[in-house]
């Protein structure tokens, strides 16, 4: 009995200390609105966006969402460029409405302009199906941004979703762990580099 309880507790401990360093890994891996969630309100707000955001923030990370991250009196062009160029990854959730909106095919453009990693979800939709229409919305530069963004999109591996048939906390289980590991990936690749500057030494 004595010891069947000191194994329990070893493999406890074990368990507990392995949680300890990744939390501890994740930590230092994060800044500040490190990740920025890209999406349609009235399509992913309610389900993929807000459950991704919660997810992430259960593990002490920092993730961009502009109804939980804003305040009264921020200016909405500033805030989420600056939130864009300060974080390092950007997951896209692109949805049927996605294309219409010019917030965020702006945002998929500055993510793609300043050559961030962007992780796709395809929730409802297929990459073919994007497009960005020509309706007279948007200026002629505007579209030739806009439609490169969403091409390099496109041909990125993504995560795929389907609502009537999908799990939505699978999907939002596996974006949360590629993000994760991205970041530590990202923060390993940072401390290389910073090992083999000049200034380090």
């Amino acid at each position: 009995m004595n010891r069947l309880s000191s194994s329990a507790a070893m493999n406890f401990h074990r368990q507990l200390l392995a949680h300890h360093s990744r939390t501890q890994l994740i930590k230092r891996a994060i800044k500040p609105c490190e990740v920025f969630i890209n999406h349609r309100g009235i399509d992913t707000k309610k389900t993929i966006a807000t459950l991704l955001y919660d997810y992430l923030h259960r593990f002490n990370l920092r993730p961009f969402l502009d109804n939980k991250t804003m305040k009264p009196g921020d200016k909405l062009f500033e805030k989420i460029d600056g939130a864009i160029q300060g974080c390092k990854i950007g997951v896209a959730v692109f949805s049927p409405n996605y294309c219409k909106s010019y917030f965020c095919l702006h945002e998929l453009a500055l993510f793609m302009e300043s050559k961030k990693k962007v992780i796709p979800i395809f929730c409802d939709i297929k990459p073919s199906q994007l497009s960005v229409p020509s309706n007279g919305v948007f200026s002629e530069n505007e579209l030739r941004r806009f439609r490169w963004a969403l091409e390099e999109a496109k041909h990125t591996v993504g995560l795929t979703f389907d609502s009537f048939k999908g799990n939505i906390t699978d999907v939002v289980t596996s974006a949360s762990e590629i993000v994760i590991e991205s970041l530590i990936e990202l923060e390993n690749e940072e401390h290389m580099k910073r090992r083999k500057s000049p200034l380090s030494q």
